[in-house]
């Protein structure tokens, strides 16, 4: 299995419009950064190879990886329109990801317990969605939608839609080579000259609604500790609560 990481982003509604700041995945807790993290995670894991599609400050990222001694783990990609919506970076990866393999796909911004990833391959399903039931509701979690362990939305926003399991998604995704295939083959409906906001979320949502709804698995991670950080008072949550609980 291999694991892909979207992090070309500017980050700007924690680090502001300024081009000086550090890709989000290099801020640090406990000592270490975020992809430092998930590179030793990565590896304690047997995850063969970790594919980052990169942009913003980029060099700063391939900085890091080479400090870090993971030269020969890690394989970049360039997404010069890393202003645009995260679709673009994942259409990136979109020979990668149509490899024929397995894939882990990951947030870079995630400070979280491992024992995630290994509740996703307990689960058994080779498409697994985590998603937190004990979320705090609100207008920025995506949310994961079940009705008969079916997914039947994935947004912000879900509307009037009927349910009878709801989490916050995690950020991660277990891929089977037909799902990442599929993936990487829809970008190319989000992706043309014109520049787009559309983040890669609409695509998956496409496939977990579409042709993949029937097999689509999810795995509640409920109490286990976890944060996607955007803003300041998360990197102030990260570190004084969820630090303490995600252990190595």
């Amino acid at each position: 299995m291999k694991a892909l990481i979207l992090a070309a982003g500017t980050g700007s509604r924690l680090t502001g419009p300024d081009d000086s700041g550090r890709p989000k995945c290099l801020l640090e807790f406990g000592g270490e950064t975020l992809l430092a993290r998930h590179i030793r995670i990565l590896q304690e894991l047997s995850i063969e190879e970790l594919v980052m599609v990169v942009g913003y400050n980029a060099h700063l990222i391939r900085d890091e990886v080479r400090t870090l001694g993971a030269t020969d783990f890690v394989r970049f990609l360039e997404n010069p329109r890393f202003r645009e919506g995260s679709v673009i970076s994942m259409w990136t990866a979109r020979d990668a990801l149509s490899d024929g393999g397995d894939w882990l796909f990951m947030d870079a911004d995630v400070l979280y317990d491992p024992a995630i990833l290994r509740r996703m391959a307990a689960s058994g399903d080779a498409t697994c969605f985590p998603y937190d039931s004990g979320f705090e509701d609100g207008e920025e979690p995506v949310k994961f939608c079940l009705r008969d362990r079916r997914p039947v939305e994935f947004r912000k926003a879900i509307g009037d839609v009927a349910y009878d399991k709801i989490g916050e998604w995690v950020g991660f995704i277990r891929m089977s080579p037909e799902f990442s295939t599929a993936l990487a083959r829809r970008t190319e409906d989000y992706v043309g000259d014109a520049p787009t906001q559309e983040p890669y979320e609409e695509a998956v949502r496409d496939l977990i609604l579409g042709e993949f709804n029937e097999r689509a698995g999810a795995v509640d991670i409920a109490g286990l500790a976890w944060i996607e950080i955007d803003f300041p008072e998360d990197v102030a949550r990260a570190e004084k609560i969820i630090l303490p609980r995600v252990g190595n």
